[in-house]
């Protein structure tokens, strides 16, 4: 997958040198499209193909904070007499 990004991010910084080189080109035009062809849609892709790794992250950290809770209170009821 990051072939993937790093290709297209090359292709985008390419592309931004071609509108800063060109004649009529600016190199605030150059920058606008690398932001705009580049970094903005690899990091919108990025996030949607990481939304599944972020899901289960969350759902192993909250399955491990109740089990914690679960063993003490466990853990205190066996204190008590």
């Amino acid at each position: 997958m990051y072939v993937i990004v790093i290709a297209w991010l090359y292709v985008a910084l390419m592309m931004a040198a071609a509108e800063a080189s060109h004649a009529n080109g600016s190199l605030i035009g150059a920058l606008f499209t690398f932001i705009l062809y580049g970094l903005f849609p690899v990091a919108l892709v990025i996030y949607v193909l990481k939304t599944p790794d972020r899901k289960k992250a969350r759902l192993a950290k909250e399955a491990q904070e109740a089990q914690t809770a679960a063993s003490k209170a466990g853990d205190s009821k066996d204190e008590t007499p």
